[in-house]
């Protein structure tokens, strides 16, 4: 099981660009790039609100629960 981080598919929706995000949630462009690629630990929930607010979406639209195709055999 993993978690599919979907940052870049609302960027694109939104058509706003890393550097404009990343300046606007109030992070680093190299720890938004960490959080675009699934290579957080963690996330804050207060950088959550602001992705959400920012791009004007849900929390489920950021994150997405996925199985594992070899947990399902």
């Amino acid at each position: 099981m993993r978690i599919v981080v979907n940052i870049d598919v609302m960027m694109a929706k939104r058509k706003i660009s890393a550097g404009e995000l990343a300046e606007r949630i109030g992070i680093t462009p190299a720890n938004l790039s960490i959080l675009k690629n699934s290579k957080a630990k963690a996330i804050r929930f207060s950088t959550l609100m602001a992705l959400c607010h920012v791009l004007q979406c849900q929390p489920g639209d950021l994150l997405e629960y996925r199985e594992d195709e070899e947990e399902e055999e």
